[in-house]
Protein backbone atom coordinates (compact mmCIF):
# COMPACT_ATOMS: atom_id res chain seq x y z
CA UNK A 1 0.00 0.00 0.00
CA UNK A 2 2.85 2.34 0.90
CA UNK A 3 4.59 1.59 -2.39
CA UNK A 4 1.42 2.39 -4.32
CA UNK A 5 1.02 5.70 -2.47
CA UNK A 6 4.68 6.62 -3.09
CA UNK A 7 4.20 5.85 -6.79
CA UNK A 8 1.31 8.33 -7.16
CA UNK A 9 3.13 11.01 -5.18
CA UNK A 10 6.16 10.70 -7.44
CA UNK A 11 3.98 10.97 -10.57
CA UNK A 12 2.32 14.13 -9.24
CA UNK A 13 5.70 15.61 -8.32
CA UNK A 14 7.12 14.97 -11.79
CA UNK A 15 4.07 16.53 -13.50
CA UNK A 16 4.27 19.60 -11.26
CA UNK A 17 7.97 19.99 -11.98
CA UNK A 18 7.54 19.71 -15.73
CA UNK A 19 4.61 22.15 -15.74
CA UNK A 20 6.63 24.75 -13.86
CA UNK A 21 9.21 24.68 -16.64
CA UNK A 22 6.77 26.30 -19.08
CA UNK A 23 6.12 29.28 -16.82
CA UNK A 24 8.55 32.17 -16.43
CA UNK A 25 9.91 32.68 -12.93
CA UNK A 26 9.74 36.46 -13.37
CA UNK A 27 7.14 38.39 -15.39
CA UNK A 28 8.27 41.55 -17.17
CA UNK A 29 6.16 44.31 -18.68
CA UNK A 30 7.14 45.62 -22.11
CA UNK A 31 5.87 48.97 -23.33
CA UNK A 32 5.70 47.80 -26.92
CA UNK A 33 3.25 45.08 -25.97
CA UNK A 34 0.93 47.09 -23.75
CA UNK A 35 -2.20 48.68 -25.24
CA UNK A 36 -4.00 51.82 -24.24
CA UNK A 37 -7.62 52.85 -24.58
CA UNK A 38 -6.76 54.66 -27.82
CA UNK A 39 -5.25 51.48 -29.28
CA UNK A 40 -8.36 49.39 -28.76
CA UNK A 41 -10.46 48.44 -31.78
CA UNK A 42 -14.16 49.02 -31.88
CA UNK A 43 -16.18 46.45 -33.81
CA UNK A 44 -19.54 47.58 -35.12
CA UNK A 45 -21.76 44.80 -36.37
CA UNK A 46 -24.64 45.39 -38.83
CA UNK A 47 -27.77 46.42 -37.02
CA UNK A 48 -30.80 44.18 -37.17
CA UNK A 49 -33.02 47.25 -37.04
CA UNK A 50 -33.92 48.06 -40.65
CA UNK A 51 -35.19 51.50 -39.65
CA UNK A 52 -31.60 52.58 -39.11
CA UNK A 53 -30.93 52.24 -42.82
CA UNK A 54 -33.94 54.15 -44.13
CA UNK A 55 -32.11 57.49 -44.24
CA UNK A 56 -28.96 56.22 -45.93
CA UNK A 57 -28.89 58.06 -49.25
CA UNK A 58 -26.60 55.97 -51.43
CA UNK A 59 -26.74 56.82 -55.14
CA UNK A 60 -28.19 54.01 -57.21
CA UNK A 61 -27.40 54.32 -60.90
CA UNK A 62 -28.61 50.89 -62.02
CA UNK A 63 -29.26 50.99 -65.74
CA UNK A 64 -30.01 54.71 -65.92
CA UNK A 65 -28.32 56.97 -68.46
CA UNK A 66 -25.78 58.25 -65.94
CA UNK A 67 -24.65 54.65 -65.39
CA UNK A 68 -24.48 54.15 -69.15
CA UNK A 69 -22.22 57.16 -69.58
CA UNK A 70 -19.88 56.10 -66.81
CA UNK A 71 -19.73 52.51 -68.08
CA UNK A 72 -18.72 53.71 -71.55
CA UNK A 73 -16.22 56.16 -70.05
CA UNK A 74 -14.60 53.47 -67.93
CA UNK A 75 -14.18 51.23 -70.96
CA UNK A 76 -12.88 54.06 -73.14
CA UNK A 77 -10.48 55.91 -70.83
CA UNK A 78 -10.95 54.78 -67.22
CA UNK A 79 -12.78 58.10 -66.83
CA UNK A 80 -9.82 60.34 -67.65
CA UNK A 81 -10.86 63.65 -69.15
CA UNK A 82 -7.40 64.59 -70.46
CA UNK A 83 -6.42 61.25 -71.96
CA UNK A 84 -5.29 61.16 -75.60
CA UNK A 85 -4.65 57.66 -76.91
CA UNK A 86 -2.10 56.50 -79.47
CA UNK A 87 -4.60 57.02 -82.32
CA UNK A 88 -5.40 60.59 -81.31
CA UNK A 89 -8.80 59.91 -79.74
CA UNK A 90 -9.29 62.20 -76.81
CA UNK A 91 -11.09 62.79 -73.57
CA UNK A 92 -13.18 60.76 -71.19
CA UNK A 93 -15.22 59.21 -74.02
CA UNK A 94 -12.38 59.09 -76.58
CA UNK A 95 -13.73 61.27 -79.36
CA UNK A 96 -12.15 61.45 -82.77
CA UNK A 97 -11.70 64.88 -84.34
CA UNK A 98 -14.21 64.18 -87.11
CA UNK A 99 -16.88 63.25 -84.54
CA UNK A 100 -16.17 66.44 -82.60
CA UNK A 101 -16.43 68.58 -85.72
CA UNK A 102 -19.77 66.92 -86.51
CA UNK A 103 -21.21 68.24 -83.24
CA UNK A 104 -19.69 71.72 -83.56
CA UNK A 105 -16.44 71.40 -81.61
CA UNK A 106 -13.22 72.55 -83.27
CA UNK A 107 -11.14 73.79 -80.37
CA UNK A 108 -9.70 70.46 -79.28
CA UNK A 109 -7.43 71.90 -76.60
CA UNK A 110 -10.39 73.57 -74.92
CA UNK A 111 -12.34 70.32 -75.26
CA UNK A 112 -9.65 68.37 -73.39
CA UNK A 113 -9.61 70.91 -70.57
CA UNK A 114 -13.38 71.11 -70.12
CA UNK A 115 -15.15 68.20 -68.38
CA UNK A 116 -18.56 69.87 -68.83
CA UNK A 117 -17.96 70.23 -72.57
CA UNK A 118 -17.05 66.56 -72.84
CA UNK A 119 -20.24 65.51 -71.06
CA UNK A 120 -22.31 67.66 -73.41
CA UNK A 121 -20.42 66.25 -76.39
CA UNK A 122 -21.27 62.69 -75.41
CA UNK A 123 -24.99 63.49 -75.21
CA UNK A 124 -24.91 65.40 -78.49
CA UNK A 125 -23.22 62.52 -80.31
CA UNK A 126 -25.76 60.07 -78.85
CA UNK A 127 -28.58 62.28 -80.16
CA UNK A 128 -27.01 62.46 -83.63
CA UNK A 129 -26.34 58.71 -83.78
CA UNK A 130 -29.84 57.97 -82.55
CA UNK A 131 -31.23 59.94 -85.48
CA UNK A 132 -28.86 58.29 -87.99
CA UNK A 133 -29.81 54.83 -86.71
CA UNK A 134 -33.51 55.43 -85.97
CA UNK A 135 -34.61 52.87 -88.57
CA UNK A 136 -32.22 50.21 -87.28
CA UNK A 137 -33.38 50.85 -83.71
CA UNK A 138 -37.03 50.50 -84.70
CA UNK A 139 -36.42 47.38 -86.76
CA UNK A 140 -33.95 45.39 -84.68
CA UNK A 141 -34.42 46.38 -81.03
CA UNK A 142 -35.25 43.32 -78.95
CA UNK A 143 -34.12 40.89 -81.64
CA UNK A 144 -31.06 38.63 -81.72
CA UNK A 145 -28.58 39.59 -84.43
CA UNK A 146 -25.21 37.90 -84.73
CA UNK A 147 -25.76 36.25 -81.36
CA UNK A 148 -26.37 39.58 -79.59
CA UNK A 149 -29.66 40.84 -78.21
CA UNK A 150 -30.10 44.27 -79.76
CA UNK A 151 -31.00 47.25 -77.58
CA UNK A 152 -31.00 50.96 -78.24
CA UNK A 153 -28.17 51.64 -75.79
CA UNK A 154 -26.10 48.86 -77.35
CA UNK A 155 -26.59 50.33 -80.82
CA UNK A 156 -25.57 53.80 -79.62
CA UNK A 157 -22.47 52.41 -77.91
CA UNK A 158 -21.49 50.54 -81.07
CA UNK A 159 -21.94 53.74 -83.06
CA UNK A 160 -19.76 55.59 -80.56
CA UNK A 161 -17.01 53.06 -81.16
CA UNK A 162 -17.19 52.64 -84.92
CA UNK A 163 -19.60 55.20 -86.30
CA UNK A 164 -23.20 54.90 -87.48
CA UNK A 165 -22.12 53.57 -90.89
CA UNK A 166 -20.41 50.56 -89.34
CA UNK A 167 -23.51 49.73 -87.35
CA UNK A 168 -25.63 49.87 -90.50
CA UNK A 169 -23.25 47.45 -92.23
CA UNK A 170 -23.43 45.14 -89.23
CA UNK A 171 -27.20 44.84 -89.55
CA UNK A 172 -27.18 44.57 -93.34
CA UNK A 173 -24.87 41.57 -93.05
CA UNK A 174 -27.09 40.06 -90.33
CA UNK A 175 -24.27 40.41 -87.83
CA UNK A 176 -21.59 38.66 -89.87
CA UNK A 177 -19.71 41.85 -90.75
CA UNK A 178 -18.49 44.18 -88.09
CA UNK A 179 -15.72 46.69 -87.62
CA UNK A 180 -12.97 46.60 -85.01
CA UNK A 181 -11.15 49.61 -83.64
CA UNK A 182 -7.37 49.99 -83.62
CA UNK A 183 -7.12 47.95 -80.43
CA UNK A 184 -9.18 45.06 -81.76
CA UNK A 185 -12.49 45.85 -80.03
CA UNK A 186 -15.52 45.15 -82.22
CA UNK A 187 -18.81 47.02 -82.39
CA UNK A 188 -20.45 43.68 -81.65
CA UNK A 189 -18.64 43.63 -78.30
CA UNK A 190 -19.92 47.11 -77.48
CA UNK A 191 -23.43 46.23 -78.55
CA UNK A 192 -23.44 43.34 -76.10
CA UNK A 193 -21.54 45.02 -73.25
CA UNK A 194 -23.62 48.20 -73.16
CA UNK A 195 -27.02 46.74 -73.91
CA UNK A 196 -30.06 47.30 -71.73
CA UNK A 197 -29.35 50.80 -70.42
CA UNK A 198 -31.96 53.55 -70.31
CA UNK A 199 -31.39 55.89 -73.26
CA UNK A 200 -34.97 56.85 -74.09
CA UNK A 201 -34.27 60.34 -72.72
CA UNK A 202 -31.93 61.01 -75.63
CA UNK A 203 -33.88 62.83 -78.33
CA UNK A 204 -32.89 61.92 -81.87
CA UNK A 205 -31.52 65.02 -83.59
CA UNK A 206 -29.76 65.14 -86.94
CA UNK A 207 -28.40 68.61 -86.13
CA UNK A 208 -27.31 67.95 -82.57
CA UNK A 209 -24.46 70.24 -81.60
CA UNK A 210 -22.83 71.41 -78.39
CA UNK A 211 -23.76 74.91 -77.35
CA UNK A 212 -20.46 76.60 -76.44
Amino acid sequence: MIKKWAYYVSIITIIAFLSSGFRPFRLEAHDWFNTTVEDQLSYNYPSLNSAEYDNKKVPFTGKFFVAYKEAVAKRESQGQYKLVNTFGYMGKYQFGKSALRAIGIRDFRNFLNSPSLQEKAFEALCAKNKYELREEIARYEGKIVGGVKVTESGILAAAHLGGAGSVKRFFKSNGSRFLRDGYGTSIKTYMRKFGGYETSGIVADSNATVQL
